[in-house]
């Protein structure tokens, strides 16, 4: 093997090797990027303002299907406006919309304790 294929064969691994470090420091950068808007996402969804905001959109948007009401921890009342939904050929999605209003409606503190400490299902 002559010096010159020896110097290439040393190059090419030098380089793999930097590829290497590079894609490990590239992947821990991206598992830390995650694990932060993970965090922060989890206080996004948990900061009352933005569990109202949402509530109220999803309620005045989807309101038939009681998505508003799954959000806020009320399976069976959700499950409810369903079928009240489907019984009603869809009439009855004016009480989601109703809902959504009342919740935009409220202040942050009104809406809280309301809705998240006195757990009321219904307007």
């Amino acid at each position: 093997m002559s010096q010159e294929e020896n110097n290439l064969g040393d190059d090419i691994k030098k380089g793999v090797e930097n590829a290497a470090d590079a894609a490990k420091d590239f992947a821990e950068e991206a598992k830390e990027a995650a694990s932060d808007f993970a965090e922060e996402a989890k206080e996004i969804v948990s900061s009352t303002e933005n569990k109202k905001m949402l509530a109220g959109i999803l309620g005045i948007l989807l309101g038939g299907f009681g998505i508003h009401k799954f959000m806020l921890g009320y399976t069976k009342e959700g499950i409810i406006q369903i079928v009240i939904t489907f019984v009603t050929c869809g009439i009855g999605s004016f009480i989601g919309l109703i809902e959504g209003i009342i919740y935009l409606t409220k202040s942050d503190d009104e809406f809280y304790q309301t809705y998240q400490v006195g757990k009321k299902p219904w307007f």
